[in-house]
């Protein structure tokens, strides 16, 4: 069996890119290594691979909808605590996140995981509703409906956002991308945004999920095994993963305290479970409704295919054994 996934070049991904890990059951696996951007779009609107990585708020979205052209199993590609993607210019006034209200957010996409999760935060956190700023919007909001009571401006300028950061037409960025001007023009807004995140973790054991990997339902439904396969061979990516980088023979990448960061790291789990990562799973579709982007209020049950355990893909340290 031949299959076509599209999917990020992750160190948590490489052992299926060069062959280390296969994917039981298929004899041919073609993996294209594409920007998430590119994938997402080409997924969505021409359904080109029999798997991708997937925006994991627009597969919610979709599927409030009605829309099941796509299953997804619990594997998490892109995990990503976002307290530190708020931007001010170097001169602003404002110190804290609850003093947004009343200012004016520049975002590429209103939709996008990052968005929700920022917003997310900063309502539960700080206090400060979507309603409460105005949001200016690099790409118009996906036609669901419109939030009520926010304020959105699409904007159609030739400027990127962070020139009109810079120039003060907004008092905010929220961005997935570092401005290049960072530490000359413009800074985060939480300086000490590892300290505010990992209280943040233990306060809500919340990791956030920005992906999830989706299978083309009628591949799953012609091949329900495939869905267990592949999210055993994710697993054990993963897992390789995590023990190549805790080689003190030899650094295996350019960070000169990579042991250190990676014993820290531990208790923030990169978990590949329904059951493991409940809290962020619940938060995000609690997140979705609030912010009126789901039809309703989805079930995380309902996201996921049925066939793989929601127990399983548990992280288990870098010199744990691969269960799954």
């Amino acid at each position: 069996m031949r299959l076509t996934l599209a999917c990020g070049r992750y160190d948590r991904t490489q052992a299926l890119i060069d062959g280390r890990v296969r994917i039981e059951g298929i004899d041919e696996l073609t993996y294209l290594a594409l920007r998430p951007g590119e994938t997402f779009w080409r997924m969505l609107n021409h359904e080109e691979f029999d798997a991708s990585e997937m925006s994991l708020s627009s597969y919610t979205i979709l599927r409030s909808e009605g829309d099941e052209r796509f299953t997804a199993i619990p594997v998490f590609p892109s995990r990503v605590f976002r307290q530190n993607a708020l931007y001010v210019r170097m001169d602003c006034p404002l110190r804290s996140p609850a003093d947004l209200k009343g200012k004016r957010i520049g975002v590429a996409d209103y939709q996008m995981t990052a968005a929700v999760w920022t917003r997310g935060f900063l309502q539960h956190e700080y206090g400060v509703r979507p309603s409460d700023v105005s949001w200016l919007v690099g790409r118009p909001i996906r036609a669901i409906r419109q939030p009520q009571d926010v304020r959105l401006e699409a904007f159609g300028g030739a400027a990127p956002l962070e020139e009109l950061l810079e120039r003060g037409a907004i008092d905010a960025l929220l961005s997935v991308v570092i401005p290049r001007g960072l530490g000359t023009t413009v800074k985060r807004l939480i300086p000490n945004f590892r300290e505010v995140e990992l209280a943040y973790y233990r306060k809500t054991r919340i990791f956030p999920i920005m992906h999830t990997l989706v299978l083309r339902r009628a591949v799953y439904e012609a091949q329900p095994w495939l869905a267990v396969n592949l999210y055993r061979a994710f697993v054990r990516a993963r897992d390789l993963a995590q023990r190549h980088l805790y080689d003190t023979d030899a650094l295996t990448v350019s960070l000169p305290w990579v042991t250190d960061d990676i014993e820290r790291s531990r208790e923030v789990a990169w978990d590949y479970s329904i059951e493991g990562s409940r809290p962020t799973l619940e938060a995000l579709v609690q997140y979705l409704d609030e912010q009126q982007l789901t039809r309703r209020r989805m079930d995380v049950a309902e996201l996921f295919a049925p066939n793989v355990d929601p127990a399983l893909g548990a992280y288990l340290g870098a010199t744990g054994e691969d269960r799954a």
